[in-house]
């Protein structure tokens, strides 16, 4: 009776402990260096393609975290998907000439927005628009075109000798 309690003990105190590194695990994920409240001031700019970018994706410049996408939202006008960033206020120093791109944090890793500083002495103010964007890469856009031109040199390979130039 005693080894079956102690068995019993064991597995709840292990599948307690998992339930703890679980929940350490997605506070961790989520955690925020600071929130989308009221602080700050809002940047947009406006992408051909935003692959996985969700609101609430880091915005870095040099690999500082300076704020957060808020929004995602498709303009009309344009034919592009319009990107609303919040930008903490201690970074107010964005020259206007910067750039924005959509990278991926490593292999697996979610998408972010990285903005390239500029050369600018004017500096970037709430609701400013980016100017310069280069929009997110699509792994399966490149693996199609890398296929699609290993197929054409491969049916122009086969053309007649007379017929290759």
């Amino acid at each position: 009776m005693r080894q079956t309690r102690a068995i019993e003990l064991g597995t709840g105190l292990f599948v307690l402990l998992g339930f703890a590194a679980l929940f350490f695990l997605v506070t961790q994920i989520t955690n925020r260096e600071f929130g989308l409240g009221d602080g700050g001031y809002r940047l947009v700019a406006s992408f051909e393609q935003v692959g996985g970018l969700k609101p609430g994706a880091p915005v870095s410049m040099s690999g500082v975290t300076i704020g957060r996408v808020e929004e995602i939202e498709y303009d009309f006008d344009q034919y592009q998907a319009r990107v609303t960033m919040r930008i903490d206020s201690r970074f107010d120093r964005i020259p206007e000439d910067s750039d924005a791109g959509i990278f991926t944090a490593g292999l697996l890793g979610g998408q972010y927005i990285g903005i390239g500083p500029g050369s600018s002495e004017t500096f970037l103010a709430d609701g400013s628009q980016m100017q310069f964007t280069q929009s997110a890469i699509v792994l399966e856009d490149l693996i199609s075109k890398f296929l699609f031109s290993k197929a054409a040199g491969e049916s122009a390979g086969n053309a007649p000798e007379g017929a290759k130039k």
